[in-house]
């Protein structure tokens, strides 16, 4: 079974981002396909693979999936011992709920803080529909790592959920937002993860 997986830059897709730490979690065996964004052919590129005309896209036995959440789903039901989501089913919900609520919600915060793996940056005036959109962001993780007695991720050990919200992870690191104590160590554990060092890592040689 041949997979493939389309992504952006490592520097700016924050989607393709998701999707490829779900596959490499669940120690997946594919090809990766890179367009760089923002280029004058990057949609022409991109709609040779997928119809959608945006990345992350997978590719396997004639069959294109272009959406991160929908691609983490298929990973999770194909390879079911990676454990990607939690096993206890009202865990689980939980963490699909705030995968959902990542996936969908959360505007005033993407658009105020755009993604980016640098620090340093200051964001304008955060509004109050931003900086509430941040304290519920805080309020899932400190909810979600209660529930499941988790002291490393958000469930126990790296999942979809957590893949969902890494990129915020570095939209706060980016822009100095200030994580509560008790997440510091969740905050910590994301930076930490292998996974996510290897992505760093190839978004230096990129650049």
């Amino acid at each position: 079974m041949s997979t493939t997986l389309v992504i952006g830059d490592f520097s700016k897709s924050s989607w393709s981002f998701r999707a490829w730490l779900v596959l490499v979690t669940a120690d997946v065996s594919f090809e990766t396909v890179q367009i760089k964004l923002e280029e004058k052919d990057t949609r022409e590129r991109i709609l040779k693979y997928s119809p959608s005309g945006k990345v992350p896209a997978l590719l396997q036995d004639g069959i294109v999936i272009n959406d991160s959440l929908a691609i983490s789903e298929y990973i999770a039901s194909l390879y079911p011992e990676a454990h990607v989501w939690p096993q206890e089913q009202r865990i689980k919900a939980l963490a699909r709920a705030a995968a959902a609520e990542m996936h969908s919600g959360f505007t005033h915060v993407r658009t105020q803080m755009s993604f980016g793996l640098n620090t340093g940056d200051t964001p304008e005036v955060l509004t109050t529909e931003t900086k509430d959109e941040i304290q519920r962001i805080f309020d899932i993780w400190s909810d979600l790592r209660k529930v499941s007695g988790s002291t490393q991720f958000l469930c126990g050990d790296f999942g979809i959920v957590d893949a969902m919200f890494v990129p915020v992870v570095f939209r706060f690191r980016r822009y100095g937002i200030a994580v509560p104590a008790p997440l510091q160590a969740y905050v910590d554990a994301v930076l930490a993860y292998a996974p996510v060092e290897q992505w760093l890592q190839l978004a230096a040689e990129e650049i």
